[in-house]
């Protein structure tokens, strides 16, 4: 179980090429066809066992020499409808379509850490079960995945899952124990009112008055009725209503997002939500129409598999390179449905480079990970699994 990182090192070109390779014809959730297929060929090209699951994604599993637990990984694979502008000599041949958040970097690391573990197969002490999930950006391809059984017959009992992170350096990962990723509510709010001529008010109902005033009170169940100290996010992202300027028209319609870390939480603000609506909108005389849609359930780190992490990630990186995040990110990752199925860490590995221009955020057409962190990621995910399994 020596010399991990080492043997890493040394195959990071195939890892890299494989890495570009993902980047150079990324698909959206759903679509992931070619992507599956080379997440295949390479399983296949290793000797590891494959499973297709919810249509393009993938289970694999390295069973050990001898009995034990099992541990699983997942690695997102799908993209962002981004147009890419980063220059990379292997930039996304696939208009409008780009690996922005790292999902290819994901997916080549697990790979390398599979070439690892399957090369120490013999001395494991139960298995590994790796996780190629689809359609991480859309509706969830975890929830799907679970569904069709892919943490059962063995159950698996704790899971990992590393994201790149460009905010931190090349060589260095991060990491807390609780919540670490929000939960997720889109929304979308149609308003119906009288139209009239944009002279005579009086006579009609106003729908984008009524719109305004709706979305400013909103800021007050994150402001005013919410604790200074509970992170929650309301945000209104779009706000359509009329067609010109003369005219109250009969429709305005606005979508956003609710964050919360879940749990109670999230129920009150959902309940506030509907009551700022519905109140404000009948008091201006209109309808409001409210759907909150039930999206990502959040994430929140298991502690002992943190510690887990922590310590393994320390023998590859350092410890004094694993860092502690401060506090838990608004953003969401369907990885939580992963984690409430079983103990689970999702972990932030670096991937940012000023020396090298690998500093600009995810979703960003100008986004892109340090290939050279790469064989790091795969050697933690590698470590971690060992750990796990055989003890430390």
């Amino acid at each position: 179980m020596e010399k991990l990182k080492e043997e890493a090192l040394s195959l990071a070109p195939e890892w890299k090429e494989l890495f570009y390779a993902l980047h150079r014809c990324p698909e959206l959730g759903r679509k992931e066809t070619q992507t599956a297929a080379l997440i295949r060929r390479r399983l296949d090209a290793l000797g590891i066992a494959w499973t297709a699951l919810a249509d393009t994604g993938t289970m694999a599993v390295i069973s050990g020499g001898q009995p034990g637990r099992v541990i699983g990984f997942r690695a997102d694979i799908d993209a962002l409808p981004i147009a890419e502008d980063t220059g990379l000599p292997y930039s996304s041949h696939t208009p409008g379509v780009m690996h922005a958040c790292g999902h290819d970097f994901h997916t080549a690391a697990l790979l390398g850490a599979a070439e690892l573990l399957k090369k120490r197969q013999g001395a494991l002490a139960g298995a590994v079960r790796l996780f190629f999930q689809p359609d991480e950006e859309g509706d969830g391809g975890a929830a799907r995945m679970i569904a069709a059984g892919c943490m059962e017959n063995p159950h698996v009992d704790a899971m990992l899952c590393c994201h790149v992170e460009s905010g931190i350096p090349t060589g260095t990962a991060a990491v807390r124990a609780g919540p670490i990723c929000a939960a997720s509510n889109p929304f979308s709010v149609t308003l119906r009112g009288r139209g009239t001529h944009g002279a005579k008010p009086h006579l009609g109902t106003d729908v984008i008055a009524a719109g305004a005033q709706i979305i400013t009170a909103l800021q007050t169940i994150a402001s005013r009725r919410t604790s200074p100290a509970e992170p929650v996010v309301v945000t209104v992202g779009s706000f359509h209503s009329g067609t010109a300027g003369n005219v109250l028209p009969e429709e305005a319609v606005f979508a956003g997002i609710l964050r919360t870390m879940g749990g109670q939480a999230r129920e009150r603000v959902k309940d506030d939500f509907r009551a700022i609506v519905s109140g404000i909108a009948a008091g201006m005389g209109v309808a409001a129409d409210i759907e909150i849609f039930e999206s990502y359930p959040g994430c929140r780190n298991d502690p002992g598999v943190t510690a887990l992490l922590r310590r393994s990630a320390g023998k590859i990186l350092g410890p004094e390179n694993v860092l502690e995040l401060p506090e838990p990110s608004m953003g969401t990752d369907d990885f939580g449905c992963f984690s409430d199925a079983a103990p689970g860490c999702y972990y932030y590995i670096g991937v940012g480079n000023e020396e090298k221009g690998f500093t600009c955020p995810n979703h960003n057409p100008h986004f892109a990970a340090d290939p050279d962190a790469l064989p790091l990621a795969a050697a933690v995910e590698a470590q971690a699994a060992i750990d796990f399994l055989c003890g430390e």
